[in-house]
This record gives structure tokens, C-alpha cells and sequence, in this order.
């Protein structure tokens, strides 16, 4: 089972777009999402285009959130659905054999989430988060050891992680953690993805 290692999700971000893009590709960042709720959908995929013009052919994976209309049109490499998003047998329709990810915000969902056969779920909110206008219950440490134990595809922690409490999170067992905040609300990018990638080897 291939690992990520940091998943990076971009939600308002203090640096430009294409130049989280840049670093990402720079630094190996095998996971790049792009996760945007406020802007119109002309926007959107303007962002999108410009982000994968920089990805494309590199080993940083480009991820579209939600919408699988504008993963197709820019021809992203993954999806990525929540709980109230279009099914992934609907999504399929729209970009065929194109890699999916799944959203998860328990035990239950997770065993029902890899029953559909996805290429990845994640799984929290780990710890409590703000990240997200209306947030899940946290699943905590234990919870998130339990679905390591039974997933059969990799598991992208996220949710409230910070660099004070990620040790917990991989001391977990887990190997692909997603922060937000920590990478989108700084100037020190490069910095702080490297701090984040000497704590994983460490494990």
C-alpha cells in the first residue's frame, strides 16, 4: 500500500496558489488538494487549470474536492468526496476511471466508505478543528488506530493536527496526515514542510 506521507489542502491561502503548487513540486508533496467553497465556479477552475499546468507530469498529485465537473475539465489525477457530496457511483459517470477519495467521520462510515472500493478515505476530525464551517465530532487517536487495523487502502488523518500534537497522530500508526492551517496560513512553507517531513521519518 502506497503511503503519502503530508497531504496538503489549500483553503484560503496566504501565498498565491501556483506558488503553494510550486513548492509543493519542489519539496515531493505527493498530495495537493484544492479546496475551495467561496469562489465561483469560473474561478475555480481557473485556479484548477493554473495549478495543474504546474503538477502535471511531476509526482505531486492533484486533487479536485467535491465537484467532479471541474476534476474532469482540468483533468485532475484524484477526486475527492465528502459524506454529502455526489455518490462515487454517480461520480463516476462524470470522470470515469479517474482515482477517488472518501470522506470519513467514523468507524461506520469508514467500513461503508471502503465497501465502494475508493482509492483512498480520510479519516476525523482528529482532534477538534475550525477548518470547516460546520465540523464533525473529533474521532480522537483510538478510533483512528481502530481503522488503520481494518483499511485496506491508504488513510489520510486530518483534522486539527498541528505540529504540538501530530507525534500522537503517528504514534497512532498513521502515515498520510492532511493539515490545513498549519501550511495555508504562513510564509514559511518550505520550512515548516520540511519540520513535518523530519517527524514522519523519525516513525
Amino acid at each position: 500500500m502506497e503511503n503519502f506521507g503530508i497531504y496538503i489542502i489549500i483553503t484560503k491561502p496566504v501565498l498565491l496558489y501556483t506558488t503553494i503548487a510550486e513548492k509543493c513540486v519542489a519539496n515531493g508533496i505527493k498530495m495537493l488538494q484544492l479546496r475551495e467553497k467561496h469562489l465561483s465556479d469560473r474561478e475555480l477552475i481557473k485556479i484548477a487549470k493554473d495549478i495543474r499546468s504546474i503538477t502535471k507530469g511531476t509526482e505531486t498529485k492533484f486533487v479536485i474536492n467535491d465537484r467532479p465537473d471541474i476534476a474532469a475539465i482540468c483533468d485532475a489525477d484524484y477526486l475527492h468526496l465528502g459524506q454529502d457530496d455526489i455518490t462515487i457511483e454517480d461520480a463516476r459517470k462524470i470522470v470515469g476511471a479517474m482515482k477517488i477519495g472518501l470522506s470519513t467521520h467514523s468507524i461506520q462510515q469508514a467500513k461503508e466508505a471502503l465497501s465502494k472500493k475508493p482509492d483512498y478515505i480520510g479519516f476525523g476530525p482528529i482532534y477538534p478543528t475550525n477548518a470547516k464551517a460546520n465540523s464533525d465530532n473529533p474521532v480522537g487517536t483510538e478510533q483512528l488506530k481502530q481503522v488503520l487495523d481494518f483499511a485496506n487502502v491508504p488513510v489520510v488523518a486530518i483534522g486539527g493536527i498541528f505540529l504540538e500534537n501530530i507525534h500522537y497522530v503517528i504514534d497512532a500508526g498513521a502515515r498520510n496526515v492532511a493539515l490545513v492551517r498549519h501550511f495555508m496560513q504562513t510564509h514559511e512553507f518550505d520550512k515548516r514542510v520540511q519540520d513535518f517531513k523530519l517527524l514522519l521519518k523519525r516513525k
